[in-house]
């Protein structure tokens, strides 16, 4: 099956069981989870739903066990939203990989505290930009709110044959 197909039907499933767990799940063991990922076979049979959970070791397994007795309601979920020949059934891991990130970071923080170094990070957000970075407009530029026919930003409007102004490429000047 092709690839671009199974990461469609995987994000769906991850989008699913994510909306269901946060939402519509009722049982109060399922608290403090959140779906990292999702992974379907190749034939759509099965699909892994990892995990991760935050709390004490106990609360993690009781969290499991009560996503387990729920794999039943998020898979008919799934079902009015996925429309295949087979419905993936869904087992659930526990992903400890965004815990070993928190670790790591930790542990990094001790270091750079015992050798004593004051750099400052750039800690940068999902969408790539610098979190203290803040965008001051006051150079001027004028901005199209209502997105209308204004020219993308690094064009100059050239005049078209036939009357139209439509945005065309900058070009360096001729020497």
């Amino acid at each position: 099956m092709k690839t671009h197909r199974l990461a469609r039907v995987a994000e769906v499933v991850r989008e699913v069981a994510a909306t269901t767990i946060l939402f519509e799940i009722r049982d109060p063991r399922v608290k403090n989870i959140t779906v990292t990922r999702a992974e379907v076979s190749a034939d759509l049979q099965a699909a892994k739903v990892y995990v991760s959970i935050m709390g004490t070791e106990r609360e993690q397994v009781n969290a499991m066990h009560g996503l387990k007795n729920s794999a039943g309601f998020i898979q008919s979920k799934l079902a009015k939203r996925l429309l295949t020949r087979f419905l993936p059934i869904i087992t659930f891991i526990k992903d400890d990989g965004v815990k070993k990130s928190v670790e790591i970071a930790r542990i990094l923080a001790e270091e750079k505290k015992l050798r004593g170094e004051t750099d400052e990070v750039a800690v940068v957000d999902d969408e790539g930009v610098d979190s203290d970075y803040e965008d001051s407009d006051d150079d001027g530029d004028e901005t199209v709110a209502d997105g209308g026919d204004a020219p993308a930003a690094g064009t100059d409007v050239v005049p078209q044959a036939g009357g139209t102004d439509a945005p065309g490429p900058i070009t360096a000047p001729s020497v």
